[in-house]
């Protein structure tokens, strides 16, 4: 599939590029989508939600009164769940929430993304992103005269620049 080629002022190119069709041409698999999907969002879930057993939480844990002869009811600790001021019982515990992906449904997921905005033509191809300074209101007008300023943006670079990188921040 050919792109047309611009350049940082917005303007179009006489050159084109050809994407590769083993990327850009795939028929987009929407489960593997889903999945990569449910997992990058359950990786950032935080799960350090926590309550006090009985044994975490503040108090002795001595027999508060004898067994028998006092007429009450029998008793092994204060801090039992079911007793005020005890513990919770089976309460949540930290835990992690990752969901293992397969490598191959991983790659399959990112080419159906790739393919989809290629197919949509939200896909341009810039013929050089290298900054001389670091200044943010270069970006700002490099995306207005791409005509790309109000909405979300995702630049894919062979070469690292670390001045484009931080005037992008």
């Amino acid at each position: 599939m050919k792109v047309d080629v611009y350049d940082k002022k917005g303007k179009k190119l006489s050159r084109k590029i050809n994407l590769d069709k083993d990327v850009f041409e795939v028929e987009p698999n929407e489960h593997c989508l889903y999945l990569a999907v449910k997992s990058e969002l359950a990786a950032r879930r935080q799960g350090t939600s926590k309550s006090k057993g009985k044994s975490e939480v503040r108090g002795t844990g001595a027999k508060p009164f004898k067994q028998k002869g006092t007429g009450r009811a029998r008793v092994g600790r204060l801090r039992n769940p079911s007793r005020v001021h005890g513990g919770t019982a089976f309460g949540p515990e930290p835990r992690q929430y990752n969901q293992k992906i397969n490598k191959k449904v991983k790659k399959l997921a990112r080419f159906s993304a790739l393919s989809e905005k290629c197919s949509s033509g939200n896909i341009m191809v810039i013929d050089d992103l290298k900054l001389k300074t670091t200044k943010t209101s270069n970006v700002v007008s490099m995306l207005k005269a791409l005509k790309i300023n109000d909405t979300k943006v995702s630049f894919l670079s062979k070469d690292k620049d670390q001045n484009f990188y931080l005037s992008c921040r």
